[in-house]
Order: C-alpha cells, then sequence, then structure tokens
C-alpha cells in the first residue's frame, strides 16, 4: 500500500468530489490538503505558496504528489524541494485555461487576457513525472492549444515542448460515486420532464438549450422543466427570461443544497438535451445518464467518446435544427423513450471500478521512480 498526497488549491465542485471520492475508494492511504474553492486565479498564482506551507507542517510522508491542474506545481515543488526532491509527481487535469472557452465578460478579456494562467498549466505539466486527462478529448485540445499558445511567444517557443508532455501523458477518465443513486427509486411525472443539471454559466451554453424549450412550448407541446444547477453573482440573463416564459412548465428552478433532492429530479428526469460549449468530461451528463435520463448530445467535445459507438446515431446531433428534431420525437414517443436505459453502460465510471485503475497506474509510476 502506497501513500499518495492529494495537493489541491480548489477544493469545491468536481475537483472535491474526486479528491473524496478517491480518497474513500482507493486502497492506497490518501491524504489531502487543500484551500476553499474560490478566487481560482488567485489559487492558480499564490495558491501553490500556501499549499506548500500546509506540506512542510504535516507528518504525511507520501509516496507519490498527486496535484490538481489548478496548482502551480514548479512553485510548489521548489518551496518543499527538501521533501520532494526525490518524490514522483502526477497532475491531473479536470480542465486546463489554454482551451477552456472564456466569456466576452471576463475582465482579463477586456484587458486582452493574462495568458498567465495556461502557461502555469503547461510548465506544471513539464515539471511532473506523469500528466493526466480526464478524457481523450481533453488531452488532444491541450496538446492543440499548446502548441499554439507557445508559437506567439518571439523567440525560444519552445514548441517541442508540448511533444514532451504528449509522451508522459494518458487518459485516466473521472471516477464519480454513482453507486449513491443506486437507493433512490426512478419516478415518472404526468408530463416528460426535461432536464438541465449544468452550472449557470455561458460556456454551458444556455440560450441554445432555452431556445428549443421555448419552440416546445410555441408548438403547444407539454413538457415539464426541472432546471438545476449552480448559479452565480453574475449569470446570463436567459435564465431570468426563461424562468418568465417557462413558468408554467419550470417545476424545480435552482440548485439542490443535498443530495437527495437533486438524485430525485435525476430519477425522474426523461430527456437530457444537452448544449454545452464546453465539456472536458461531463460528470453531470454521466451522473443524470446513469438515472435514466435519455441523452441528447452533441457531437463533438467529449460525449462521442463517452457513449457506446452503437448509440451515437440515436443520441449526438449536429445542429440545433437536428436537436430541435429528436427532442421533438422524444416527447411524441416519451413511453417508449421512458424503456430505454444506457445506465450499464456508464457503470464503468462509477470509483468501484476505476479506483482499482488509479491504484494500479499510481503504483506503477512509484516503482518507476525507484527502479
Amino acid at each position: 500500500m502506497a501513500k499518495i498526497l492529494i495537493v489541491e488549491p480548489y477544493f469545491s465542485g468536481s475537483h472535491k468530489s474526486w479528491a473524496l471520492g478517491y480518497q474513500d475508494n482507493s486502497s492506497h492511504e490518501i491524504e489531502i490538503i487543500s484551500l476553499e474553492g474560490k478566487f481560482w486565479k488567485w489559487r492558480m498564482h499564490g495558491g501553490a505558496i500556501s499549499l506548500a506551507n500546509l506540506f512542510q507542517k504535516t507528518k504525511f510522508a507520501p509516496d507519490l504528489i498527486l496535484a490538481s491542474d489548478m496548482l502551480d506545481l514548479t512553485t510548489f515543488l521548489c518551496l518543499t524541494k527538501n521533501k520532494t526532491s526525490n518524490l514522483p509527481t502526477a497532475l491531473y487535469f479536470h480542465e486546463n485555461q489554454l482551451s477552456y472557452p472564456w466569456s466576452k465578460s471576463d475582465r482579463d478579456v477586456q484587458k486582452k487576457r493574462d495568458h498567465h494562467y495556461g502557461f502555469i498549466n503547461i510548465v506544471s505539466a513539464l515539471a511532473a513525472d506523469k500528466v493526466l486527462f480526464n478524457s481523450e478529448f481533453h488531452l488532444e485540445s491541450f496538446l492543440l492549444e499548446g502548441k499554439k499558445f507557445l508559437k506567439n511567444f518571439p523567440d525560444n517557443n519552445e514548441t517541442k515542448s508540448i511533444d514532451l508532455i504528449k509522451k508522459k501523458s494518458r487518459v485516466l477518465h473521472l471516477g464519480i460515486d454513482l453507486k449513491r443513486f443506486d437507493s433512490i427509486k426512478r419516478l415518472s411525472l404526468k408530463d416528460p420532464l426535461i432536464l438541465w443539471n449544468h452550472r449557470w454559466e455561458y460556456d454551458k451554453n444556455p440560450k441554445s438549450f432555452f431556445k428549443s424549450m421555448f419552440k416546445l412550448k410555441e408548438k403547444n407541446i407539454p413538457f415539464s422543466l426541472a432546471v438545476l444547477g449552480e448559479s452565480f453573482a453574475s449569470k446570463p440573463n436567459i435564465f431570468d427570461e426563461a424562468k418568465t416564459k417557462l413558468k408554467n412548465e419550470i417545476i424545480h428552478f435552482g440548485y439542490c443544497d443535498n443530495h437527495w433532492d437533486y438524485a430525485k429530479w435525476l430519477c425522474s428526469a426523461d430527456i437530457l438535451p444537452v448544449t454545452n460549449n464546453q465539456d472536458f468530461f461531463g460528470a453531470s451528463i454521466v451522473e443524470a445518464i446513469y438515472c435514466g435520463a435519455f441523452p441528447l448530445l452533441p457531437n463533438r467535445l467529449s460525449y462521442p467518446e463517452l457513449l457506446p459507438a452503437e448509440f451515437h446515431k440515436m443520441h449526438l446531433y449536429g445542429d440545433e435544427k437536428e436537436l430541435d428534431m429528436m427532442i421533438e420525437n422524444s416527447l411524441k414517443n416519451i413511453n417508449k423513450i421512458r424503456n430505454i436505459s444506457l445506465a450499464q453502460y456508464f457503470k464503468r465510471f462509477d470509483w468501484k471500478s476505476m479506483a482499482p485503475t488509479y491504484d494500479q497506474l499510481f503504483s506503477s509510476i512509484i516503482e518507476k521512480k525507484h527502479s
């Protein structure tokens, strides 16, 4: 049994769930040092200093450092070299700041954007012994954007460093606690229930989603709508517009404070139309599909990778017109749709299946470092 230290500057949301999930399911001894999940830009700039101080104070002696993409790994290792100089390191990318789409309202865009965050990702990947991505799409997009990014520099742009990162990179899908949904009974409401269970942010493309909902209402096609997900102080205006226009269809609107409420809506959902412009994996989508929702996914991002090939024709769409057609067809054939479940194909992402893969990989990294 190895000792692994997870270093997480942004201990919130999927980052937190992932760290705790692996800790609970691993055969290794896992310790976590973390900072609260807020001020993400400051976490990437200064979090390494605070976490290095925490690590210097701990008595835990790890065999491997497992850091997330929000950590400036180079700074962390420099400040802890008395304890980490001989330790192998793995860097796990939940997201990256090179290919992540930025909002037009972001202050850094108005300032012509500070590219330092993407550079932190690159040098951290160079410093790590192993670089891990939550999907093949994520890995390929990072490598592509990394070379584009470095080509912008005036000289010594070191584009070959991306090739070095590629050689030590691999895909390690996200582990998810799917078994926690098993105790919730699936329910069917009178009107077909359409589900939104993403963050209320522009990269999830809520405008296209609600545009489709407005069309259904205009055609007098009956449906109900549950709008879940975390909202923030600044959210797209379309949510307020939808709350007014779809007041008769919406039966839930807002974040679920506990697992029971969240699971109840997922296990009641019939159709999951996804319009996201960004998803490096899609944990909320995997959860909804596992609970029985019928997914309608764009034929891009990580979705073709997650969905078995034999289901691509039925569940992947090319444009908004095709999505509208597929939603309408699903609503008109709701009894048939309710008898279709892809849950068995997504069990592979449960921690029970993923943890042994993680454990074996990290054991091999430790053995290689000391061989």
